[in-house]
């Protein structure tokens, strides 16, 4: 399970004062639900997903995790724009201490992005890098995935794809989705949170909370 205790993530602003992403949350993530996180832009939906995994720290408080968690799966995230793709799957690979060979063979067969493989990160577009993250993530074996809307770009192709490996995914481990689709949302997550105004919430279905992030939405452009 992931354990938040008294969870506080804040910054300074350049003009002074600070900006709250979450104040003192408490809340326990169980194994076996999916899950899934929505918010405004800028709510602070993918630092809390680094939180999660971390790679950034709390200002206060504290994240006690059991069991493997992905880093954030995002665009290219994880990955070394400066290494190669095959390069970047045989550091994970040692990272995690599993056999190169799975990995490549997945992940190849997954990405299709054929000879830049061995070209540099740099050099993909943002839908290679996409293919590539997501493909590394899917050939780990880990208790929770977080992917913050990957799934929902690429062509028709690459989005069955990554909906299949998901999906089966999902049916032994737990998924912790950002998504601005209620579509994916409903497709894959059991129950919502909402992180509005340094508040996240947890409901007990999935229709709560978005319908409780329809609502924000619809009063902060009333009020604009």
């Amino acid at each position: 399970m992931i354990v938040f205790d008294r969870l506080t993530k804040s910054y300074p602003l350049r003009n002074g004062g600070r900006i709250t992403i979450i104040e003192n949350f408490s809340g326990v993530v169980p194994k076996g639900l999916n899950i899934g996180i929505l918010g405004r832009n800028g709510a602070g939906k993918s630092t809390m997903m680094r939180l999660i995994a971390g790679s950034e720290r709390p200002s206060s408080g504290a994240i006690y995790r059991d069991g493997r968690i992905s880093w954030p799966l995002g665009f290219g995230g994880g990955l070394n724009v400066a290494l190669t793709g095959r390069q970047n799957m045989k550091f994970i690979a040692d990272l995690y201490n599993v056999d190169h060979e799975s990995i490549v063979d997945f992940v190849e067969d997954f990405s299709q992005i054929g000879r830049f493989m061995d070209e540099p990160m740099r050099n993909y577009s943002a839908g290679m890098r996409a293919r590539l993250s997501f493909g590394v993530c899917m050939a780990l074996e880990f208790d929770y995935y977080l992917i913050d809307e990957v799934i929902a770009v690429g062509d028709a192709s690459f989005r069955e794809k990554c909906q299949a490996v998901l999906d089966e995914r999902r049916q032994t481990t737990s998924v912790l989705l950002v998504s601005h689709s209620s579509r994916l949302l409903r497709q894959f997550c059991d129950i919502g949170g909402v992180l509005s105004n340094g508040t996240l919430t947890f409901y007990d279905t999935l229709e709560e909370a978005i319908d409780m992030h329809d609502y924000n939405l619809k009063t902060a452009s009333i009020g604009t």
